[in-house]
């Protein structure tokens, strides 16, 4: 046999071992979505009213509390968050329109009106005027009710800069979104940020509780925050508050934030001039109650069902929670490959976000960074990495988030692109949609934080 029918032979059977190695990744890629859609779907709003909050014969039922609606002279909801307009039209599902009223401050245009509501379109991540205007409405709202009134809260993530006044009127909105900018770039973990959002708010750390005193209240969450700090989602508006003054001080200069602080905001920290928020022993919360009814548990519960039917053995390591994003990929990657040790087929879930410390960013977010500083650690490895939002929303892209494998650094090199100068200029998005392997879904009307979902073969 010649040296070049050898060859050729050597260069068909290698170009047919790629060949099955894509298709089997092509096989892993769409089991991680189909994890992750499987989870999304099944960690509804709609699946956990119905399983949470009931209504018969006016009789409201949310988790283990019951409330005679026809015994208040007044019921008011106020919704505010990314999935502010999913909650509103689950409760009217539950409770009917005709006997709701309220507020709703969300981030997008509702796709349908509830009779009876207002809606104002706040921003995200950075206040906008509409965010000002919604939270003012909110607070005279509030304010108007009497110890006979039911204010039925609903909050989710995002109520932050979606719903927002300062404390101080010498904050402009300029000020309000440079604020902003300064501290969703510091790198601090959400906690620590939502500190510092409750101290320069009027409408946060309980302050929404305080304004609808003497009302009863009850507040119900679809949380984007850790399971142990419920009072940190949408920086706590109608929850005691767990922080002080004293942490905001401490949390600024840890993170060097007095320099990139606009004036107005800056004087504050600068005179020692922040407001204490209120705490458990306030009267505001004596009438008051809070349920939690999706949690990023809720959908970690599922995504572990959905990769065990399809032949995974799964485990759960949430400990890189508010872990920079770098730190989190090697501790992930490290756990995978140990499991996968163990079997043939293993499926390690994260949940929870991790930090990304952005200097001069381009178009991504936090899932998108995190996947594309795994693409080089797996390169070669029969290993799949998919990590998004369940917002739908990454960072200032229009994706959820991005999924790479073992092939993603050969692909992206034969299209010309750069894997290490995209993560150094933080511009995720334009290289993985490039690839195809950004994660659109559009916004979800939901927000139980990210997942990270990780399959090795």
């Amino acid at each position: 046999m010649s040296l070049t029918i050898v060859m050729a032979e050597g260069l068909i059977k290698l170009m047919t071992n790629d060949a099955d190695r894509e298709a089997q990744f092509r096989e892993m890629r769409e089991i991680a979505h189909e994890i992750f859609r499987y989870a999304l779907a099944e960690a509804s709003i709609p699946n956990a009213f119905a399983r949470q909050v009931q209504c018969e014969r006016g009789v409201l039922r949310v988790c283990e509390d019951l409330y005679e609606l026809q015994s208040y002279s007044r019921v008011l909801v106020i919704s505010i968050g990314k999935a502010g307009h999913t909650m509103v039209q689950a409760l009217a599902q539950q409770v009917g329109e005709s006997s709701l009223e309220g507020i709703v401050a969300a981030s997008v245009e509702p796709y349908t009106q509830v009779h009876g509501f207002r809606y104002f379109r706040g921003g995200h991540p950075t206040p906008n005027a509409d965010s000002i205007r919604g939270a003012s409405a909110i607070l005279k709202a509030l304010e108007a009710q009497t110890a006979a009134s039911l204010v039925i809260f609903m909050i989710s993530g995002g109520g932050s800069s979606i719903m927002e006044k300062p404390i101080d009127d010498e904050i402009s909105l300029d000020d309000l979104i440079a604020t902003y900018r300064a501290l969703v770039h510091s790198g601090a973990p959400i906690a620590e940020i939502n500190t510092l959002r409750k101290h320069l708010s009027s409408v946060k750390g309980g302050r929404l509780a305080r304004a609808a005193f003497p009302a009863q209240q009850v507040s119900l969450f679809v949380s984007d925050v850790p399971d142990n700090t419920p009072d940190a989602l949408a920086s706590g508006p109608t929850m005691p508050d767990s922080t002080s003054v004293d942490d905001c001080y401490r949390i600024a200069e840890k993170h060097g934030l007095l320099a990139q602080l606009p004036h107005a905001t800056r004087e504050l920290f600068e005179r020692r001039a922040l407001e204490e928020t209120p705490k458990s022993d306030d009267q505001s919360f004596y009438r008051s109650r809070w349920w939690t009814l999706l949690s990023n548990q809720t959908a970690l519960e599922d995504a572990t069902a959905a990769a065990e039917r399809s032949g995974f053995r799964v485990q759960v390591d949430n400990s890189c929670d508010d872990w920079d994003y770098e730190l989190a990929a090697e501790h992930l990657l490290k756990r995978l490959r140990d499991f996968r040790k163990e079997s043939s087929r293993v499926c390690l879930l994260s949940g929870g976000e991790v930090t990304v410390k952005v200097a001069n960013g381009g178009t991504g977010g936090r899932n998108q960074q995190f996947a594309l500083a795994c693409a080089a650690k797996i390169a070669g490895e029969n290993i799949i990495v998919l990590s998004a939002g369940t917002d739908g929303v990454d960072g200032n892209s229009s994706a959820a988030g991005a999924l790479v494998d073992g092939m993603t650094m050969t692909r992206s090199k034969v299209r010309g692109l750069d894997a290490q100068v995209a993560l150094e200029r933080f511009d995720a998005y334009p290289f993985f949609s490039a690839l195809g392997d950004a994660i659109e879904i559009g916004p979800t009307g939901n927000n139980l934080r990210d997942l990270r979902i990780m399959l090795a073969y």
